[in-house]
């Protein structure tokens, strides 16, 4: 494979892990910025980094167990995996965007967080309660990145690599802005990004899907560009129709 092809795969897999585990990671801040404010943060990043040491180890022994099955059964079915996803992702995007279930609010999930924190008594310095709490929603948003990583980096030899790096500078990135800010990543436009991931993922499913199964795609590594676009149009003219069609069935009730 020349060095063109290699980053025509090697880069849209880094951009997304990078967005899927981006959303996950400010996610989980949201809880951990809530835990931390009110029962302490030693406690809280205690049960963070403990939760993130076990999700390395796992992310490390499915990536050398990975190796030892043929590449198109691996792709056939982490690509079914990733493409029922991506479409999961996508279809709750269209629906938000669409106005027909709310928009996911991070500053209403803090305050929720913050309240039942309160609740259940201040205190400071290390916690069990902040650790197990941190400990628990880390592992539930890094069991999905886990996923991802993993999904993404079957696609193609040494491709592992670039979806753990991507994985990293989100998990790097959210880390440096909640030390800075110390308060819910409210302004990151996190359903925008569900939106996107959706796409990318459904992409990247179906691409592998084919890869598994034999197809030939033309252009090789560059028909996922074409598939990104075929399902951002697919999308983008989804989300008016489900719109319009809410608000016949509004209309028609309020007759």
């Amino acid at each position: 494979m020349d060095l063109s092809i290699g980053w025509a795969h090697a880069g849209p897999t880094i951009l997304a892990s990078f967005l899927a585990s981006l959303v996950e990671c400010v996610e989980a801040l949201t809880v951990i910025l809530a835990v931390g404010s009110v029962r302490g943060w030693r406690g809280a990043l205690s049960g963070s980094a403990a939760a993130i040491a076990v999700l390395l180890a796992i992310v490390a022994g499915l990536g050398r167990a990975l190796t030892h099955i043929p590449l198109h059964i691996v792709q056939l079915a982490v690509g079914t995996l990733l493409l029922l996803f991506g479409l999961r992702w996508l279809r709750k995007a269209i629906l938000r965007s669409a106005g027909l279930i709310p928009l996911h609010d991070e500053q209403t999930a803090f305050s929720k967080n913050t309240e039942a924190m309160q609740r259940l008594g201040g205190a400071r310095g290390w916690n069990k309660v902040a650790f197990a709490a941190c400990f628990q929603i880390t592992m539930l948003e890094g069991t999905e990145v886990v996923f991802i990583v993993i999904a993404v980096g079957a696609g193609g030899t040494g491709l592992l690599l670039p979806a753990g790096l991507g994985a990293f500078a989100a998990l790097t990135l959210v880390i440096v802005l909640g030390f800075a800010v110390h308060r819910p990543l409210a302004t990151v436009p996190e359903n925008t990004l569900k939106f996107i991931v959706g796409v990318l993922l459904s992409a990247f499913g179906t691409f592998w899907v084919g890869e598994g199964i034999g197809l030939r795609w033309p252009g090789t590594d560059w028909a996922i560009a074409g598939l990104l676009a075929a399902f951002l149009a697919i999308a983008l003219v989804t989300v008016p129709l489900c719109s319009r069609q809410a608000g016949v069935a509004g209309a028609t009730v309020h007759q």
